[in-house]
């Protein structure tokens, strides 16, 4: 899935350290990430991923291909909330 969002231009950091997933949930928010893809058993099979606001906490599932349009609208209007 990092590959798709990368060859969509969008910029991709994957943490895949042997970490509890709390732990890198928040050092991604330490980092002031403004959004994090959650991809585990579940989201792979259901080819979708949970989205972690750092503003909100969690947003729920999102098929891929739906994140995707909803991530490049708000880059090709320059959202600055949304």
């Amino acid at each position: 899935m990092a590959g798709k969002l990368r060859a969509a231009k969008f910029r991709v950091q994957l943490d895949d350290r042997n970490e509890k997933l709390n732990a890198r949930i928040r050092d991604a928010q330490l980092q002031k990430n403004p959004l994090m893809l959650v991809v585990g058993d579940r989201e792979a099979q259901g080819q979708g991923v949970a989205v972690r606001r750092r503003d909100t906490g969690d947003a729920g599932f999102r098929p891929l291909d739906d994140l995707m349009a909803w991530m490049r609208e708000l880059v090709d209007t320059r959202a600055v909330k949304w």
